[in-house]
């Protein structure tokens, strides 16, 4: 899994973020890497993102065109989270995510969130193609708090 840093928080827009903390959550036991992305565009970063294994991004805003070609990576989108890094990397692995401290403003801690394919997870409730629920998803909508996983 992936988190877009700024200092020790969750980078605010992921499409102008330089730098990512790649997290393998495998075997018990957390493993960091950083991952430098400034320079490339949205094509290679998630392509990128992909050869180093990233299945899920937990992010605070992303453009539609950057969660299409994730989506098309088959990387998971969980948008709408904010706050500092290794909390919310802790409150992620303990299955908590979707707390009122972690979500922007405007989205909700019920954890009800919209997806787009291969479940981009947005507890705002837009997805990547702007339709509303039901609309375009291929698998239709799901509650995001049973999304949690702990893997790469």
């Amino acid at each position: 899994m992936a988190i877009p840093i700024w200092g020790d928080k969750i980078s605010p827009v992921l499409d102008t973020a330089t730098r990512l903390m790649i997290v393998d959550a495998g075997a018990g036991k957390a493993t960091r890497t950083a991952l430098d992305l400034e320079g490339d565009d949205l094509s290679r970063r998630c392509s990128r993102l992909k050869e180093h294994g990233v299945d899920t991004l937990i992010c605070s805003a992303v453009s539609n065109a950057f969660c299409r070609g994730l989506y098309a990576a088959n990387i998971e989108v969980i948008q709408g989270i904010s706050g500092p890094v290794e909390e919310v990397l802790a409150a992620y692995l303990e299955g908590d995510l979707f707390r009122e401290a972690y979500l922007m403003p405007g989205c909700h801690p019920e954890g009800r969130g919209r997806h787009y394919g291969k479940s981009s997870i947005r507890p705002c409730g837009r997805m990547c193609n702007g339709a509303e629920k039901g609309q375009g998803g291929r698998r239709g909508c799901r509650d995001a708090s049973s999304n949690q996983k702990t893997r790469k």
